[in-house]
């Protein structure tokens, strides 16, 4: 039975105040899919002042609450010193010009020389910009996010609506939680007391699983989708995106403002992109060459997609859905030839202990679930392993791939691999597992029996790679993602080309990037490589997600069903499959 999407519960400041946009904890929309995480226990006591503390710090460090999609550029964004002006939020709702000219003189009556700054309340409907500024103060007519306006502040001033909403303000809240001093219609307000008082009546509720969570985890994930929608805000078009790919890429892109326009052709989505002052996301290894620099010269920034490190269940070139991506601004991370995001997070990111921790759960996980990237089930027996001798897997590739393409040592194909392999290990019992799409009949590539001769001891084609890493013990490569997955069990790894995972210290490598200079954990690099880089999507929800949530989505096969539009696809890969076994291709 297919898992189905969770009731979120309803939100108790939504139910009594109609001016959503003024909600505390507002959950951003994406397309048409969105769930409301949080709600007030009207009858939940205070917060103790630790804890009231401690989560206070975690909501400031993540920059949540507050109305969601607003900019936020920070005080320097406004020219400000971080926490020196006095801020006077105007809520912009009915004729009010003679408080606010009050509320303003009473500001310049105690500035002492400190920036008076007049700006509409983040949850206004509308902006009321004074026509005339007094002398020494400065009037910016826009809505920012609420944490640019606590981030500036040494003083907190609300000019209410004439209407009250029901509830304390969020941005009286937020200010308890960011230790800003704070008024309301000038009279002070004891922000760290309301602050203990909200977040230990809020609850909060897991999208994935309609569980209770804790408020760790509600605010992580509000900080994942807040980072997440900002980002996809930018995507105006999408470009080399086949139709089977299309709903998955409207969902992973998907905003407030909807899904990027999709464009078969790279020039068409470039201007889209160009006319709409948006980016321009393209998958990588079907990207024209001339792309970048074309998106370059239009002022046009270019996002990389391709495949996540764990895709999902089955083989994209089966037509398969996927629910990770990579999406990259500086390169595309199987390309050496220049640097990209992943490399400049594991050359210069730090990680935080936290972080860490979860990173060494999220690996023993996969490693006792037997995960990998498609996640394929095992078609044969395992084969009878020589006792009392070193076995090495040696794992193929598709020779046309972009990532194979990209290579520029002299290991260029599997059989370059094989003999080279052979070279440095001469005793070994040499185990070759050619590439899954290979053997499957979706790409061509396939060697014959007679070119493996003498270079082999055995292939092997219906195992999954997590049930044959605890055998071996070493694993040799080009660039393949098995080399990573063998560093999760503690296998090993020879490198012959320059993937992501190589040269940090982890791996042995015969054709070394020398700007990789940083020397890694394992830890480290899980957390890099599938925690802070790729993108997931709850295929649930159509939710953005954690790597843990897809890795519970695996358990569901309902889930991973090829569409009927790409029946044929299977059927080809049947056919091809028989016309090698004849030719005697492994």
């Amino acid at each position: 039975m297919t898992a189905s999407a969770p009731d979120p519960g309803r939100d108790i400041w939504q139910e009594n105040n109609p001016n959503t946009d003024r909600l505390l904890w507002p959950s951003p929309r994406f397309g048409r899919a969105g769930a409301v995480i949080a709600r007030l226990d009207p009858l939940a006591a205070a917060a103790v002042p630790a804890e009231a503390e401690r989560l206070g710090r975690l909501v400031a460090l993540r920059r949540v609450g507050g109305p969601a999609g607003l900019p936020d550029p920070g005080p320097v964004g406004l020219g400000l010193p971080a926490r020196g002006a006095l801020l006077l939020l105007d809520a912009c709702e009915g004729t009010r010009s003679p408080c606010l000219r009050e509320a303003i003189d009473r500001l310049l009556a105690r500035a002492a020389g400190r920036p008076v700054v007049v700006l509409p309340h983040p949850g206004a409907r509308r902006s009321r910009p004074l026509r005339q500024a007094p002398k020494g103060v400065t009037v910016l007519p826009w809505r920012f996010s609420a944490w640019t306006l606590l981030d500036a502040a040494a003083e907190l001033h609300l000019l209410p609506p004439a209407t009250p909403a029901v509830g304390p303000d969020p941005l009286l809240v937020l200010a308890g939680a960011a230790g800003v001093p704070a008024w309301s219609d000038e009279v002070p307000v004891d922000v760290a007391a309301l602050w203990a008082s909200v977040i230990g009546a809020t609850r909060w509720r897991c999208p994935f699983h309609g569980t209770e969570m804790s408020a760790e985890a509600g605010i992580g994930l509000l900080a994942l989708w807040r980072i997440t929608e900002a980002h996809n805000r930018r995507v105006a078009a999408c470009t080399g995106i086949p139709p089977w790919k299309r709903a998955s890429m409207a969902a992973l892109f998907a905003s407030g403002r909807g899904a990027p326009a999709f464009r078969g052709a790279a020039g068409a989505a470039l201007k889209h992109a160009e006319r709409k002052k948006g980016a321009l996301a393209a998958w990588a290894s079907s990207m024209p060459v001339a792309l970048p620099d074309a998106a370059s010269a239009a002022g046009v920034a270019l996002l990389r997609i391709e495949d996540g490190f764990i895709r999902g269940a089955g083989l994209g070139a089966r037509f398969l859905p996927g629910a990770s991506w990579c999406i990259d601004g500086q390169g595309v991370h199987y390309d050496p030839a220049r640097p990209s995001d992943l490399e400049a997070l594991l050359q210069e990111g730090g990680f935080e202990p936290a972080l860490l921790a979860r990173a060494a759960a999220l690996r023993q996980t996969i490693v006792a679930r037997g995960i990998s990237k498609y996640n394929l089930r095992a078609g044969a027996p395992m084969p009878a392993f020589p006792a009392g001798r070193r076995i090495v897997l040696v794992t193929g590739q598709v020779e046309d791939d972009a990532s194979m393409r990209a290579v520029r040592g002299p290991v260029r194909g599997n059989l370059a691999l094989l003999r080279a392999a052979r070279a440095v290990e001469p005793e070994a019992f040499l185990i070759f597992k050619p590439h899954p799409d290979l053997v499957a009949g979706f790409r061509r590539g396939r060697l014959a029996a007679e070119e493996l001769d003498g270079l082999v001891d055995a292939v092997v084609t219906d195992q999954p790679l997590p049930a044959l890493l605890p055998h071996v013990h070493a694993l040799h490569t080009i660039t393949s993602l098995a080399g990573f997955e063998a560093l999760l069990r503690g296998v090993p790894v020879t490198t012959w080309g320059q993937p992501a995972y190589a040269g940090w210290g982890l791996t042995l490598d015969r054709d070394p990037v020398a700007r990789r200079t940083r020397k890694l954990t394992l830890d480290e690099l899980v957390a890099g490589m599938l925690i802070l880089y790729p993108r997931y999507l709850d295929p649930v929800t159509r939710l953005p997600c954690t790597p843990e949530v897809l890795l519970e989505r695996l358990d569901d096969p309902a889930l991973w069903r090829a569409s009927p539009f790409t029946i044929h696809r299977g059927v080809q890969g049947f056919v091809t499959r028989l016309w090698a076994r004849w030719r005697g291709l492994s």
